[in-house]
């Protein structure tokens, strides 16, 4: 798999001439070995012009945090870690099947500031099987007792053909109901601010400087290049999706050939896209762009805003509309109020 993925980075040398991150993500790439690791690193310096101050990001699960595995992180110059805490209640942790404990997240989080990493990420979910509030605050509270630069939160998602779909199908699943999530998502909002961070986008949260450079190129709508089986990528008017088969993935790759399909997107959807990545941040919605850029209809928006500002669900300065507290609770319906059919 490592030697197809080496392949497609060279295969799609030319998607752009320079790179500002790295992301090494999906699956569990904290288990990959020196060789690995570094294989992959040198090929994407090999192809491609790496910025002096790129942002180089490794997912880990809390148990693969060790002593050796960080100083080899380190010393090839991987500069950012996202921790996959999720809770720190060891009850819950082991309903997800997750082998590591709340003692194991922290322990990794502190090694890895003793070792150097000084711009470290922390990934929570809320709405987990049997999570209270009370829960749910002391996980916050912890994790920014340990002060992160990042915060990722997001809403546990139950899918039909999971191992949780099907104990939720058969009632042998409590999960807070949607109600509760959203007194959950409005104490996140409350807790995070109070310590000082600032929610740039639905989902994450930083100290000021440290917004994540790879999420924000989703949000900004900036060329990204996805690398492997199920991988996405986006050139600025096309979306692209690989393979999600292994077996198919490595077969093209190996033969020279591109393993992804390719959406065009028509003017539709572009508008479409760029309401739905811009409104989910801090700054919102540019109803100038919207409107010169995208032909937006003018009149389409004054009757939504109208709507949106007398509920009290968005606040405007200047050209610039973004969703107020009450509005984050509802940004999926304001965000299908705007799209264009």
């Amino acid at each position: 798999m490592i030697d197809a993925m080496v392949q497609e980075l060279g295969l799609r040398k030319d998607f752009f001439p320079s790179v500002d991150t790295v992301y090494f993500g999906g699956g569990t790439p904290s288990v990959l070995s020196k060789e690995e690791l570094t294989l992959i690193l040198s090929t994407v310096h090999q192809y491609y012009k790496i910025s002096d101050h790129a942002e180089i990001t490794l997912e880990a699960n809390p148990d693969d945090i060790h002593e050796s595995n960080l100083s080899l992180w380190y010393s090839l110059g991987i500069n950012r870690l996202s921790i996959g805490c999720q809770t720190f209640d060891d009850e819950i942790l082991l309903q997800l099947n997750r082998i590591h404990k709340s003692s194991t997240s922290i322990n990794a989080f502190q090694l890895a500031r003793d070792k150097g990493f000084d711009n470290i990420s922390i990934d929570l979910m809320f709405g987990l099987p049997h999570q209270t509030e009370e829960i749910w605050t002391r996980d916050l509270e912890i994790a920014a007792s340990l002060q992160p630069e990042h915060i990722s939160a997001y809403g546990l998602t139950i899918e039909e053909n999971t191992v949780f779909g099907r104990l939720f199908k058969r009632g042998g699943l409590t999960v807070p109901g949607e109600e509760e999530q959203a007194l959950y998502y409005e104490q996140m909002m409350k807790v995070l601010q109070e310590k000082g961070y600032v929610q740039y986008e639905i989902s994450n949260f930083c100290l000021p400087g440290y917004t994540s450079k790879h999420n924000s190129s989703y949000w900004k709508q900036e060329k990204y290049l996805g690398i492997g089986p199920s991988a996405h990528s986006f050139d600025g008017q096309n979306r692209m999706w690989n393979d999600s088969n292994n077996m198919t993935y490595i077969k093209k790759i190996t033969s020279g050939k591109f393993a992804y399909t390719i959406e065009n997107l028509s003017a539709t959807d572009r508008t479409n896209e760029y309401i739905l990545t811009s409104i989910r941040t801090k700054e919102g919605l540019d109803l100038h762009k919207l409107i010169h850029e995208f032909n937006y209809p003018e009149d389409k928006i004054n009757e939504i805003r109208l709507l949106l500002y007398e509920n009290g669900w968005i606040e405007q300065a200047g050209d610039q509309i973004s969703l107020t507290r009450a509005g984050k609770l509802l940004a999926d319906e304001i965000t299908l109020k705007f799209f264009l059919n």
